[in-house]
């Protein structure tokens, strides 16, 4: 099988956790409290794939300069494109409480937009992960998969609350599941000959993108559901995401 469709492959399964969580808010009345608190988790295993396999691995292969770049234009992309989704209604798309109430269809593809802005960045790096004759890296699967479950339950819950039904809750999650693994496929088919340092770039972009993310919607919401926990779960969720990466070698 071609390296693209293998990445597409791991892509797709990657975010399907992203449908796991939205059918979690229909079936299981879980309480907010663990929702955050699996959320808090997912922050963690996020936080340690940026760290590891991405700025560590990335510097490695390509020096500082790639990184630090890299990261700057990440982390100033996301924030102008969350900004612009913000100012249309999809500032609280994670959030599980009442605060998507109210904010009207353009509200809703703003949620759509925003979790697709938040999940583009990984999937593109699950896919070149696989460059190289490399295998799949274990520790960012797991993180992609981990963190999406908490993404995908905390924002259908919300977007439950705020009337929505299950055809649109899961024909949207449905989508962002596609376009990601369309993604992942992208960043394996495009970027096949890039240098080393090129890929490091990538890596550092998603980084500094995903960075951004966990600090200004992930980590909120949180807080705002188990403030005392949070920093507990966040500290196991890197270290489960570490052993995976130093016990698989990758």
């Amino acid at each position: 099988m071609p390296i693209w469709a293998t990445a597409g492959l791991w892509g797709l399964l990657a975010a399907s956790s992203l449908i796991f969580g939205a059918a979690a808010a229909y079936l299981i009345n879980l309480p907010q409290r663990i929702s955050a608190g699996i959320m808090a988790f997912g922050c963690g295993v996020l936080i340690s794939a940026v760290a590891y396999d991405l700025l560590e691995d990335g510097f490695q292969e390509g020096g500082i300069w790639p990184i630090i770049i890299g990261a700057i234009i990440g982390t100033v992309a996301y924030t102008l494109a969350d900004w612009v989704i913000s100012r249309n209604g999809g500032h609280d798309r994670k959030r599980s409480g009442d605060q998507q109430e109210n904010k009207g269809e353009g509200g809703g593809l703003a949620i759509a937009v925003g979790s697709l802005l938040d999940g583009i960045p990984e999937s593109v790096v699950l896919g070149v992960s696989l460059l190289g004759g490399q295998s799949i890296s274990v520790a960012m699967f797991a993180a992609i998969f981990l963190s999406n479950f908490p993404e995908g339950l905390s924002s259908a819950v919300g977007m439950k609350k705020a009337g929505r039904s299950k055809a649109y809750v899961f024909g949207l999650w449905c989508s962002i599941v596609v376009i990601s693994a369309l993604a992942s496929l992208a960043g394996a088919a495009l970027l096949g000959g890039a240098s080393r340092q090129v890929l490091a770039t990538v890596n550092a972009v998603a980084a500094g993108a995903l960075l951004t993310m966990i600090v200004d919607t992930m980590i909120p919401e949180a807080v705002a559901g188990d403030h005392k926990a949070t920093g507990l779960l966040a500290v196991l969720g890197l270290l489960v995401a570490f052993a995976l990466s130093n016990l698989s070698g990758t």
